[in-house]
């Protein structure tokens, strides 16, 4: 296999460093998109005859009032009662649901928001780490001594700066605060 020039290398270096910066400003376009998207989704009105079946039972309900109606005053004339005081009944369609209401839209958007930011932070590690990997990837190409390839292997991994968490050693500093915590409040009078 034939190694890399060193210009390669770092013709190569730079475009990776240059590829990690722009899908980096593509993942913050991207969060705004799929912010956008929620509120365009979050905000739209279905109206009843978007859809057959919707303005079929819009129109049966309608009926439906329209004779509740022509009741309602047959019997309020039979009581005398004034045409501009008859009860009546009325009917609506709530093109929206829940998301009529603003303090919904805004708690759903808070979350769907939190969501996004989630997605890019995860999307933003996961370019670095590829940029990282093809960076060393490249340097180590260009690497003779064997005390430069050395020292490449032994800096350290993730897993070793972050070692799993035990239960036993969380429950031990759980008690360990708890005892501290009542030892402190020994230490007060309440007489």
């Amino acid at each position: 296999m034939a190694t890399m020039t060193k210009g390669e290398r770092a013709d190569l270096l730079s475009l990776v460093k240059k590829r990690e910066k722009v899908m980096k400003s593509q993942a913050t376009e991207r969060s705004a998109a799929l912010l956008a998207e929620f509120d365009a989704q979050s905000a739209k009105i279905y109206h009843f005859d978007d859809d057959e079946t919707w303005a079929a039972v819009f129109a049966d309900a309608q009926a439906a009032v329209d004779k509740a109606n022509e009741e309602i005053a047959k019997r309020g004339k039979e009581r005398g009662i004034p045409v501009e005081f008859l009860p009546g009944l009325a009917f609506g369609w709530h093109g929206r649901g829940h998301n009529a209401v603003s303090e919904r839209r805004a708690e759903l958007r808070r979350a769907a928001k939190s969501k996004i930011e989630a997605l890019e932070k995860e999307a933003v590690t996961k370019i670095e780490r590829l940029s990282l990997e093809a960076q060393t990837n490249i340097v180590a190409q260009g690497l003779d001594s064997e005390s430069a390839k050395a020292f490449l292997e032994a800096m350290p991994k993730l897993e070793a700066l972050m070692p799993p968490v035990e239960v036993g050693e969380i429950q031990s500093l759980v008690e360990a605060k708890r005892a501290e915590q009542r030892r402190v409040i020994g230490h007060y009078d309440y007489n």
